[in-house]
């Protein structure tokens, strides 16, 4: 007998019954109703409201005071898996103490972002852990195995991984296709998801606004031909906001809403994120496509059993056996602490000819100065911070505050017009008291929208406005007093945010020469693409939502009462060493949609770094950002320098420490720094073979390369030692800490194939059929397309002076693989593979060789397995598309004006074809070409993207080819190529 009438709400079954019995126990309607974020309660059965999504990138935002950890891309750098478990932890259980607080906050969390850092141009890198995959899904799987928790019955919190898939650019993001062949598909795009999914941790993924391979991220049948066949746990696929109307709205890619929904929800998208808290437009369109038989109940009914078996495992319907249900846990003791060790963990030092540590001696003078000297940044994806540590408020705290000069460096200014001077009217002391509350700071969400202060004027006395140059010439203003000037909905210029922020951007603006005017300006605003205009009732930028055009915009004289790198110039002479603080606010120039133009520093914060060193060489360089800069310069001229991303509520207190010498750093780059944008390929270049990307394949010398970093102490290795035992890889050495502090050291181990001859090669030439194939490759991967080197494994330890600790490694053999494009799996080749232990990979210092037993690939099987498009060894001027709306690819030139080319390596013809069967779509040019033969054939449009023609190619073809070049040119798509038997092949 169960003292529980109904099977759902008895805790002895199974979440998969239990979620049986309520999916049969709803109508229709309500199953429906729970395929949108906000799902409705179902009073009648006593279910209550659900949400989807809750962020919760590095601590929780969005809802409030929170605790503030690392940026995600610090989170990489500390390369401490533990480290980063805990933090999860902390976060997870700040969740739930704020779910038990206010019910708008979710248990199902929008983190982390796990795509790669490919491109250091990327506007949202900031998000991501780094640019290679193996360190990516370790930080992924300690920081979601934290979120979870440890019980085997219930979930503390759970994750969805973001954004599913091959998503770096900002710009056209929801249009854009990446275009990623089926090398980098696998061996990089699809493993920074794969290995979290199969730690058990991962309650599901969303997908991302762009295409991939010429098709929506949204209908995707890589969600279930991948995703799901790496697990068998439910998981759930909560589309991104806006993104199941963009499929028809922006892409075009179907015709009706209608359409997109039946279509995203059999490609396996179970929850659907749109139109905000009205649940009505979606749920209407599903039931559109139902009536329209272009989903069944069936469709319905596989995505709601998901949702409820995630709602189960969150302990919804067992409070009193969830062991999180009564969690409270915010802002502890134990989490400002752990604040504090991850943000001294992220930072990383660049260079150092010995000025750092900094001991704080008696008398000691310390000048802090830049942009960033005396800030604490927030991202889009950060909490409320509850305690703010700037470097200033650090080094003040470590040094006293009597040793310590400050001085911003920002240029002070002043803006005329015909009328007068631009002046900040005084504001009502009592409702700007009012506004602020007891805290003394805004509500957040009044940063960019107070209309309770009078905008400003022109008159006779002149406000001085600091002025910063953040690049690209986006500026942003504000008073002595600190308020930035922003923009409201009313259009008004006001003294009235904090500082810059919103999901659009109403503090920034851009001067514009005026010809004809000497030194007139007109005043931009970035965020509603009006100029400023000065009339009676003060300065605005629209009325009734229009724009101030051009040609009425106010012409403003600029005059320049100081320049910032004079006042940093005379601190850094006044001290016996300078700590310039540079960097990007993570609002302006690179974000959530926008990505950043250069790799350069802006050059104001240039001109500051140049001054400071010019009047004291003592000066050190503090890189506060949220991305990579091309310090090339700096790094030459400078004794010092650091990184940290943006270190969250402890940062400040914890860059003291390092440059302090309380704490020696440790903390590796997670990407590579590369030396100009000279060396960076294109932002939709998702190729990184062809391309030569990321350390990976970077054939150029980096200004710092992947995994470097220093510190205060010198670590020996020795006795490299590595064994294959069976599907395993075994390696160990000994670390021993050769300084004279304790100190932590990463120990970084690579794999590259090397034999003989052929370094970048795990194959010996031999034979094929008995035709002797010389110094050809018998196998699709040429050198030049293997990896440099790959990060095998990694880990960070603590050793006091003078000892030594064993480390062992244990990795599984099939990450030595590749993914075959001759035969469409993954594939370890026979041969002898190079175990390589260093500091960084570019800092080796041991090397250990084992070899490994298989059958080699071989070349492409022609014959039996014909050749997909998609599976090129290389290509010239081409993009991969789809082949149909749902599934398949196939190949089309990037240019309707030029043609590309495709080149398929050792394709084995056997004993003879009698030729090849070309299937295309379009209207175009098809060349063939390859074992002395060629032959262009010209064919009339088939109809239509998707309507393919056989189109036979009548060519004699034996053994094997060592290039078969096929060259595309007009609107043609290529989908496959087949062999035309011989009466002998046959």
């Amino acid at each position: 007998m169960t003292d529980h009438p109904l099977p759902f709400r008895d805790p002895q079954l199974s979440f998969s019954r239990r979620a049986d019995d309520l999916l049969g126990r709803l109508t229709l309607d309500e199953r429906i109703a729970m395929l949108h974020q906000f799902a409705p309660a179902v009073e009648r059965l006593g279910v209550g409201p659900f949400r989807t999504g809750q962020e919760a990138l590095h601590g929780v935002a969005w809802m409030g005071p929170a605790t503030v950890f690392p940026q995600a891309v610090g989170l990489g750098a500390t390369w401490n898996d533990d480290l980063v478990r805990r933090i999860g932890e902390a976060v997870g259980d700040e969740v739930r103490t704020k779910r038990a607080q206010d019910d708008r906050v979710g248990l199902n969390v929008w983190a982390p972002t796990v795509n790669l850092l490919r491109h250091p141009l990327w506007g949202r890198g900031e998000e991501g852990y780094s640019e290679d995959p193996a360190l990516t899904s370790a930080i992924a799987v300690a920081y979601t195995r934290g979120l979870r928790g440890d019980d085997p019955r219930y979930w503390r919190t759970a994750p969805v991984l973001k954004h599913w898939l091959a998503h770096n650019n900002e710009t056209d993001r929801d249009t854009a296709s990446s275009s990623v062949r089926p090398r980098v598909l696998h061996e990089y795009d699809l493993r920074a998801f794969r290995d979290a999914v199969r730690a058990g941790a991962v309650a599901g993924v969303m997908p991302a606004y762009n295409l991939v391979n010429g098709r929506p991220n949204h209908v995707s049948p890589l969600l279930e031909q991948q995703l799901r066949s790496w697990t068998d746990q439910p998981l759930v696929v909560c589309s991104d906001a806006g993104a199941p109307s963009n499929l028809v709205d922006s892409e075009h890619y179907f015709d009706t809403h209608e359409e997109a929904t039946a279509a995203s929800l059999k490609a396996g998208v179970d929850n659907f994120t749109d139109h905000g808290t009205d649940s009505t437009v979606m749920t209407g369109r599903i039931r559109d496509a139902l009536a329209k038989g272009l989903i069944d109940e069936s469709d319905i009914d596989t995505a709601v059993r998901r949702l409820l078996s995630l709602r189960f495992a969150l302990g919804e319907f067992d409070p009193e056996l969830d062991p999180y249900a009564r969690v409270d846990a915010l802002d502890t003791e134990e989490h400002r602490a752990l604040a504090l060790e991850a943000a001294e963990q992220a930072v990383v030092l660049l260079k150092n000819d010995g000025l750092l540590p900094l001991e704080p001696l008696p008398g000691r003078t310390v000048a802090v100065v830049g942009l960033l000297g005396d800030a604490c940044m927030l991202d889009w994806y950060s909490g409320t911070l509850m305690h703010r540590s700037t470097p200033l408020d650090g080094i003040r705290e470590r040094y006293g505050p009597e040793n310590v000069l400050f001085t911003e460096g920002v240029d002070r200014v002043r803006l005329k017009s015909s009328d007068g001077w631009l002046q900040v009217p005084a504001a009502d002391g009592a409702a700007d008291a009012e506004a602020r509350g007891a805290e003394g700071a805004l509500d957040p969400a009044l940063l960019a929208g107070r209309t309770d202060l009078p905008p400003l004027t022109c008159g006779e006395e002149a406000t001085d406005l600091a002025l910063v140059d953040w690049g690209d010439g986006v500026l942003t203003l504000r008073t002595d007093e600190g308020p930035y000037l922003s923009v409201a909905d009313d259009g008004y210029v006001r003294a009235s945010a904090d500082e810059p922020g919103g999901w659009v951007v109403q503090e920034t603006f851009r001067l514009e020469e005026v010809e004809g005017h000497d030194g007139g300006h007109r005043l931009l605003h970035m965020g509603t693409g009006g100029y400023v205009s000065v009339a009676a009732d003060g300065a605005k930028v629209a009325v009734s939502g229009e724009k101030i055009s051009r040609d009425d915009a106010t012409v403003f004289a600029l005059e320049t009462v100081e320049h910032g790198a004079d006042a940093v110039a005379r601190a850094a002479a006044a001290a016996d060493t300078v700590i310039v603080v540079a960097g990007n606010d993570p609002h302006i120039n690179g974000r959530e949609t926008e990505d950043r133009t250069t790799l350069a520093l802006p050059a104001q914060q240039d001109r500051l770094w140049r001054a400071a060193h010019a009047a004291n060489p003592r000066t050190v360089l503090v890189l506060t950002s949220a991305y990579p800069y091309a310090v090339t310069d700096a790094a030459e001229a400078l004794p010092a320098l650091l990184w940290t991303a943006h270190g969250g509520q402890a940062a400040g207190t914890a860059l003291a420490g390092v440059i302090a010498g309380d704490v020696s750093p440790a903390g590796r780059l997670p990407q590579t720094w590369y030396a100009s944008d000279d060396d960076l390929p294109g932002l939709f270049d998702y190729d990184i073979i062809g391309s030569r990307q990321t350390y990976l394949y970077f054939d150029g010398t980096p200004l710092f390369p992947f995994g470097h970093g220093l510190g205060y102490a010198a670590f020996g290795y020795s006795d490299l030692r590595a064994e294959v035992d069976g599907d395993r890889l075994r390696m160990s050495l000994t670390v021993t800490n050769d300084g004279s502090v304790a100190a932590d050291e990463v120990i970084q181990l690579y794999v590259r194939a090397a034999v003989p001859g052929q370094p970048d090669s795990p194959v010996e030439p031999g034979t094929v059929g008995g035709r002797r194939l010389g110094r050809l490759l018998p196998a699709a991967t040429f050198p030049s397309d293997l990896p440099r080197l790959t990060l095998a494994a990694h880990r960070r330890t603590h050793l006091a002076p003078g000892v030594a600790e064993r480390i062992e490694f244990d990795v599984a053999v099939e990450e030595l693989g590749h993914w075959s494009v001759a035969h469409s799996r993954w594939t370890v080749e026979p041969g002898t593979y190079e175990i390589l232990a260093g500091a960084s990979s570019a800092d080796i210092r041991l090397t250990a060789s084992v070899a490994v037993d298989g059958e080699a690939s071989g070349p492409r099987p022609v014959v039996a397995r014909g050749l997909d498009a998609a599976d090129y060894d290389w290509q010239r001027g081409t993009v991969i598309v789809d082949r149909a709306r749902t599934e398949g690819d196939a190949v089309a030139p990037a240019s309707a004006d030029e043609a590309g080319r495709l080149v398929y390596r050792l394709c084995d013809f056997g004993e003879g074809a009698a030729g090849l069967t070309l299937f295309v779509s379009g209207e175009g040019c098809v060349e063939v070409s390859g074992g002395g033969f060629g032959t262009a054939i010209q064919f009339p449009d088939t109809g239509g993207l998707y309507d393919y023609r056989a189109i036979e190619v009548e060519q004699e073809i034996r053994g094997v080819v060592r290039e078969l070049c096929i060259d595309l040119s007009g609107n043609v798509r290529l989908a496959r190529i087949e062999v035309l038997h011989t009466e002998e092949s046959a």
